[in-house]
């Protein structure tokens, strides 16, 4: 048989391929269901007292924004880790997002210490911070590990980890709305260790979920 045959026998029962979403359209998706939801969180558990005030903040409004900035390019970076025609210095963006954010709160705690002659920096117990990451946390996670399954399982442990940090970045944005903290220290540590658990935690489920998912094929392939 020729090989113009052989294609040709071969392409007839092809049926037709649906193209993958593009990671900017899974990024609208995962923004349009996560931040009504993180906004009804907020809702239930009541904003803070004190949030017109902190609004009004230059410091709170930064460090916030900077939190939804690595929300939204982490998402944005897991998406694009799934699929190969997209750079490898997409993955990285999350990275240097993070780093300014925490940059910002360290430049906060510094300031506000030299103010306060280090009152600031007493640390104190908020063990709430950590229940509280992982509510906000749950859904936007779950959202984005569901969204990967219908792209591309090339790059998996980038792209779950790049979610797991939006989802991390999401929730603690999120929590800050509803739960003040009582000084920097107490940020650092507690809200921000709990972005770093919930985050390494969310990798490794979904890095598990991905990786079973994926060997589910070629599972039915040799039991068939």
């Amino acid at each position: 048989m020729r090989s113009e045959d052989l294609i040709t026998s071969l392409a007839q029962d092809l049926g037709a391929v649906r193209p993958l979403p593009s990671p900017a359209r899974l990024l609208a998706v995962w923004l349009g269901v996560s931040v009504p939801v993180l906004a009804a969180i907020t809702l239930m558990m009541g904003p803070r007292p004190d949030l017109a005030g902190k609004c009004g903040e230059a410091g709170f409004v930064i460090s916030q924004g900077l939190g939804v900035v690595t929300a939204v390019v982490s998402a944005y970076a897991a998406f694009c880790a799934g699929r190969p025609d997209q750079p490898g210095w997409k993955l990285w963006a999350p990275m240097l997002a993070m780093l300014v954010w925490l940059g910002d709160l360290g430049r906060q705690c510094a300031v506000v210490s030299l103010q306060d002659a280090g009152g600031v920096l007493r640390l104190q117990l908020d063990p709430m911070c950590v229940p509280a990451i992982v509510i906000a946390g749950v859904i936007p996670a779950g959202l984005i590990v569901a969204l990967m399954r219908r792209s591309a399982t090339f790059r998996r442990d980038h792209a779950c980890l790049c979610g797991a940090l939006a989802a991390g970045a999401a929730a603690d944005v999120a929590l800050r709305l509803f739960h003040g903290s009582v000084n920097i220290a107490t940020l650092l540590l507690w809200q921000m260790g709990s972005v770093m658990l919930f985050t390494s935690t969310a990798w490794f489920i979904s890095s598990t979920i991905l990786r079973n998912v994926a060997r589910a094929p070629r599972r039915r392939q040799l039991a068939g």
